[in-house]
């Protein structure tokens, strides 16, 4: 049965919605529990999922929709008590031994802070746009975690912030480093000499820590959202973050990580970026080969982008890729009838990686975000041959968290795919940093012991993050490998085990 109640006026942002539907999904009574502002987006999804009642359907975007399915109207009523806790612990800031209300508006925050140069947004898609006018118009830059902005909206305000010279970041940007600050979705990072532009917040997260691993630090990681890099957008962000770094002394080599862009968008950030007087490394995961400006580097993967920017600010540096010396005996005692590989990702951009990966061993993958769309998956809830699954995409997470918070979804298909007995190879990211799961390879680790104890079955898996993480990259590694998992160094390195295993 499904249970709604909808909370008018009260806005929480995304992330902290999502760690409320976690904790309501720890009880086994609860089939699905969800969380959302009622913006005619989530409205849609919600539609679809089977979970949009008449009294959600009336919601105005301002309003907060809780939805449960669960057996009963008691269950749901102790669900509907706990997300009410949780929400109560939230909307005070402590101040001494007084409680004060913590500012709701730009102006109020500018009045707390008077030195402040940036506004963080998360607010329902239909008021992000005007806020983020206010914060430009003020003259302060911009990370908008928003999404659901109108295309239009967002080209008028990056239009302005340009006349402004201040930068926004967004909409739909889940990751940044500022001045060593972490935004949104980020790791632990040391400071550094690179500057790293990224449309992409899973690439930006893995450019980082790859960087961070080989020993060398980050000046500023600059997210832009991914539809910057649309013709419709022009590239305005990317090209006003290339000359903010082009500008920082402490920033010596730039990298460029996206899919890639459209043509004209391309051309003049390729342009854009040859005028730098900088060494620039760009990776456009599945683009092609370009003709480049002496001072510009292309590469095919996020590892490779790493090691070349670590290398032109730390000539010598060694990898920290590790050969898979388990490969040979992994292939020898697998089942004849097990040919695919079959990849369950909690970030988009990992998903695009392996199939590039793939695709350079002659592989190609069915997928919810494919390459080219001719192989995109129809059926979700059936892999087919050789496929890649972005769970954090919405088809996944209507009535769930994102991956990255919740891992029941990813659970359930590791038990789905392991019984497939065409499976051979599994492969898995888990991603730290601020905001995730607080222990990922903990939360997976039952679900891959099982998998694997149904048949000979590799599992491939990297971890996304550092030492410096609050989940402790290391311990997540052991955690793996204690599981069965063959453990790359990285996301790249990962792909390409899998295309070996399976090619």
């Amino acid at each position: 049965m499904i249970f709604t109640r909808i909370k008018p006026n009260l806005y929480k942002d995304s992330v902290a919605l999502m760690r409320i539907a976690e904790k309501l999904l720890a009880d086994p009574a609860l089939l699905r529990a969800t969380l959302v502002m009622a913006t005619p987006a989530n409205k849609d999804i919600l539609h679809e999922a089977g979970l949009l009642n008449a009294d959600a359907g009336t919601a105005a975007p301002s309003d907060l929709i809780m939805v449960v399915e669960c057996a009963g109207a008691e269950i749901a009523d102790q669900a509907f008590a706990l997300v009410d806790t949780s929400l109560q612990g939230g909307t005070q800031v402590a101040s001494g031994p007084s409680r004060e209300v913590a500012p709701k508006t730009i102006p109020m925050g500018r009045a707390c802070l008077d030195h402040a140069s940036m506004a963080q947004i998360s607010v329902p898609g239909a008021y992000a746009g005007g806020e983020a006018l206010k914060a430009v118009k003020a003259g302060l830059d911009v990370f908008l975690f928003s999404d659901n902005v109108p295309i239009e909206q967002e080209l008028a305000i990056k239009q302005l912030a340009r006349t402004k010279n201040v930068i926004v970041m967004g909409p739909d940007c889940g990751t940044a480093i500022i001045g060593g600050v972490p935004l949104g979705f980020a790791n632990v990072v040391r400071r550094g000499h690179i500057g790293v532009i990224g449309a992409s917040g899973t690439g930006l997260q893995e450019v980082t820590a790859q960087i961070h691993l080989m020993g060398a630090g980050v000046s500023h990681a600059i997210g832009t959202g991914g539809r910057d890099v649309k013709a419709e957008i022009g590239g305005i962000t990317m090209l006003m973050a290339l000359d903010l770094l082009v500008n920082d002394a402490d920033t010596k080599v730039i990298a460029i990580v996206s899919k890639p862009p459209a043509p004209e968008v391309m051309a003049q950030v390729v342009k854009h970026a040859g005028e730098a007087g900088k060494p620039v490394v760009v990776v456009f995961l599945g683009g092609a080969a370009m003709a480049l400006p002496a001072n510009v580097r292309q590469t095919d993967t996020l590892y490779e982008c790493a090691a070349a920017c670590v290398a032109a600010v730390q000539p010598g540096t060694a990898s920290n890729s590790t050969p898979l010396a388990e490969m040979g005996s992994t292939r020898a005692r697998r089942g004849a009838e097990q040919k695919y590989v079959r990849g369950l990702f909690s970030g988009g951009t990992f998903c695009t990686e392996a199939q590039v990966a793939l695709r350079s061993h002659g592989v190609a993958c069915w997928s919810n975000v494919p390459l080219d769309k001719a192989w995109s998956l129809t059926d979700l809830s059936q892999s087919r041959e050789h496929t890649m699954l972005d769970l954090g995409d919405d088809d996944f997470t209507v009535g769930k968290p994102h991956p990255m918070i919740d891992p029941s979804t990813r659970i359930a298909r590791i038990a789905q795919e392991a019984a497939d007995p065409e499976t051979a190879v599994l492969l898995l990211d888990i991603v730290l940093g601020y905001a995730g799961h607080m222990d990922p390879a903990g939360a997976l680790s039952d679900a891959i012991r099982q998998a694997k104890a149904k048949r000979e079955l590799a599992v491939v898996a990297f971890v996304c993050g550092t030492e410096e993480d609050p989940q402790v990259r290391s311990k997540q590694e052991q955690i793996l490998k204690a599981a069965g998992c063959l453990v790359a160094s990285s996301s790249t390195q990962a792909a390409s085990w899998a295309a070996s295993l399976v090619s």
